[in-house]
């Protein structure tokens, strides 16, 4: 018997991957939820809406819900804070109520923004301590998500790359500008470790939890995880890997900054090394597997 998933923010970078995952896998029926780009298929939900949620729920009674939609960016989340932590901290408890009134299986997506990068590698058991506005929204969420619905389960991601519609999709992406603009000089991060995950790889365990989340041993799956490729990279680092399969030998235009600053030039501070283990989630059976970073991009960007 097939098991019904609902996907939110099923129109962003993530979210299109999990659904195309879960649309692609035998004994799932998927739906995906989007607010603004309801294209191919995806169903209009205002998640800050409580009775349409409600409605959508009580209608639909999935199996599982994947909860993807966030404001992701922490510039914009310090920007717009009200509408941040409306979206990242209680819209998640409302899903997870939702969830447990209707007997879903719930997932909800954080991030490594939770810690402040001073003491990696991070476990689960590791105290959480954000740096910026956008980190305490989305461990409000966290938290919130939890206290509605012991049952529920939150997986931890780092800095996501993938097939993007628009550049700012992905802090990655948004490297391949100035890399390619040898005419402006461009500083780039070099202290600040970061371990870029493909949706891809994130998808395919987001599907693996929810299946295992209904199964007969379903408890494994409850509480928090963490998923993150191992490889360690800086934004300097990088745009020298995209220079070199681009085959740009120039890049005089690529400076380096290796002083960690408090704040970005958007007013926002972000931790040095939010490292994280995959151990709990392997523990509880589920074994990710990570495309290495420089092979994706170079049949990314050699095809575009």
């Amino acid at each position: 018997m097939a098991i019904a998933v609902v996907v939110t923010g099923a129109s962003g970078l993530l979210g299109r991957q999990v659904l195309a995952e879960a649309q692609g896998r035998e004994g799932v029926d998927a739906i995906g939820l989007a607010l603004t780009r309801t294209q191919n298929g995806l169903q209009k939900l205002d998640l800050t809406d409580e009775s349409a949620v409600h409605a959508f729920f009580e209608h639909t009674r999935p199996d599982v819900i994947i909860h993807c939609a966030a404001e992701r960016r922490p510039d914009i989340a310090a920007s717009n804070p009200d509408l941040a932590e409306h979206l990242n901290a209680h819209v998640p408890g409302l899903l997870s109520h939702v969830a447990k009134e209707y007997g879903a299986f719930i997932i909800y997506v954080s991030t490594d923004y939770v810690f402040d990068g001073c003491n990696p590698p991070y476990g689960v058991a590791d105290e959480p301590n954000p740096l910026n506005f956008y980190g305490r929204t989305k461990l409000a969420g966290e938290r919130e998500t939890l206290r509605e619905n012991p049952n529920a389960a939150v997986l931890r991601v780092p800095l996501l790359y993938g097939q993007v519609e628009y550049p700012g999709e992905s802090a990655v992406d948004v490297l391949l500008a100035p890399v390619r603009d040898p005419s402006k000089q461009t500083k780039m991060d070099d202290i600040q470790d970061r371990f870029p995950t493909c949706v891809d790889d994130v998808a395919r365990v987001l599907l693996d939890m929810a299946q295992a989340g209904v199964g007969a041993d379903n408890k494994r799956m409850r509480g928090i995880f963490h998923v993150s490729a191992k490889e360690r990279m800086t934004k300097y680092a990088i745009s020298l890997m995209f220079a070199q399969i681009l085959g740009i030998d120039n890049t005089d235009h690529l400076v380096a900054v290796r002083e960690l600053p408090k704040e970005d030039a958007g007013g926002v501070q972000r931790p040095g090394d939010t490292q994280m283990s995959n151990q709990t989630l392997e523990e509880a059976g589920i074994s990710p597997s990570f495309v290495p970073f420089k092979q994706w991009w170079t049949k990314y960007l050699l095809k575009s």
